[in-house]
C-alpha cells in the first residue's frame, strides 16, 4: 500500500493558553484537562497507525523549541516533526506542504492527510476511509460542525499542480472555511470526496452537542 503522509497539527498544552474559549466557561485548568486528553487520543490513533504501517506521521508544532519537540516526539514515538510557524491556519498548511515536498523526487511523493488534535472521536477507520477515497478523488475533506473541516487530504497528483489552491481568500475560523474551499475547488475539474461530520472542541457548546 501507498502510505500517505499524515500531518498533525498539534500544540504544545500550556495552562492559559490553550483552548482559550473554551476555558472562559469551564476554568483554564479544565480546559487544560481537556486538550491533554484529546492530545492523548489522537496520539493513541497515530500509534495504531505506525505499529501497523498504515501512515508515516509527522507532527506539526506550535508552542515548543527544538529540543523540546525532540522530546516530545520521542516520548509519543513519533520521529518526524516540523514547526508550524508564523501565520493563519492556510499560511501554516502550505508550510507544511512546501516542507514535506522539498528536495523530494516525484517518485518519493505522498498524499497528504492533514488533521488536528480537537477531534474525541477521532478513529483509524477515519483514516483508513481517506486513503481509500484518495484513490478515486483528488481531495477529501471531513467538514465539522463549525463550517470548518476536521481533515483535509491531498492527492500527490493534486498536490504538484494546485498546491495552494484551497487556501485563497479564506477567512479563517469563520463559518464558510469548508463552503469557501469547496468553491475553491470548483473552480477547476477536482474531485472531491467526503467523510462524516465531526464535532471539534473549541467551546461549552461544542461539549453540549455531544453529549
Amino acid at each position: 500500500m501507498d502510505k500517505p503522509l499524515l500531518i498533525v497539527m498539534a500544540k504544545w498544552p500550556r495552562f492559559g493558553k490553550c483552548k482559550t474559549r473554551l476555558s472562559k466557561d469551564i476554568g483554564k485548568n479544565n480546559a487544560l484537562r481537556i486538550q491533554n486528553q484529546m492530545l492523548h487520543h489522537t496520539f493513541s490513533v497515530t500509534k495504531y497507525l505506525i505499529e501497523r504501517d498504515i501512515a508515516e506521521i509527522s507532527l506539526a508544532i506550535k508552542g515548543l523549541g527544538l529540543k523540546r519537540s525532540q522530546e516530545w516526539c520521542r516520548d509519543i514515538g513519533i520521529n518526524k516533526f516540523s514547526f508550524q510557524g508564523k501565520g493563519c491556519l492556510g499560511e501554516k498548511m502550505k508550510r507544511q506542504i512546501i516542507k514535506s515536498q522539498r528536495f523530494l523526487k516525484s517518485s518519493d511523493k505522498k498524499n497528504l492527510i492533514f488533521i488536528g488534535t480537537d477531534l474525541p472521536n477521532l478513529c483509524h477507520m477515519d483514516i483508513l476511509e481517506t486513503i481509500s477515497k484518495l484513490r478515486n478523488n483528488d481531495v477529501i475533506l471531513g467538514p465539522s460542525n463549525d463550517g470548518g473541516y476536521w481533515l483535509i487530504a491531498f492527492s500527490k497528483e493534486f498536490i504538484s499542480n494546485n498546491k495552494f489552491l484551497p487556501f485563497i481568500n479564506i477567512k479563517w475560523s469563520s463559518e464558510n472555511v469548508l463552503k469557501k474551499t469547496i468553491e475553491n475547488l470548483n473552480t477547476k475539474k477536482i474531485k472531491i470526496g467526503y467523510l462524516t461530520t465531526k464535532i471539534d472542541i473549541d467551546s461549552i457548546a461544542d461539549i453540549d452537542q455531544r453529549k
